[in-house]
């Protein structure tokens, strides 16, 4: 069971291996900082734009269909329309903050896109 401030996470990297972790609701942190901070992606292959929601390389898809996630904005929006392997779950990592009401989120990294 998760701590206070915690909540409990499963990510599927982009290998298919499935981790369990604990990430922070009192910290500000976004998913693709989670991700980062666990290292469940190669350095430099993910939250390429800082998480300004400008690469996607943070790209996910969710897999739990009954939590309140943000809403996505205009900028994600458009982020996702250009970007490679989007699917109707697809998020942007770094525009999903840990809350509380995200307990038991289920996620799978996004294939890598091509990059220059």
């Amino acid at each position: 069971m998760a701590e206070e401030n915690t909540i409990t996470l499963t990510i599927t990297d982009r290998e298919g291996e499935t981790h369990e972790v604990e990430a922070p609701t009192d910290m500000n942190m976004n998913l693709m900082e989670v991700i980062r901070s666990y290292e469940l992606a190669p350095e430099g292959t993910i939250g390429i734009c800082g998480g300004m929601a400008m690469c996607a390389s943070c790209q996910c898809y969710i897999e739990t269909e009954d939590l309140p996630l943000p809403k996505m904005s205009e900028d994600e929006e458009d982020m996702l329309d250009q970007a490679f392997f989007v699917e109707d779950n697809s998020r942007l990592g770094c525009q999903i903050y840990m809350k509380d009401k995200l307990n038991g989120l289920k996620v799978t990294l996004a294939p890598e896109s091509e990059v220059e």
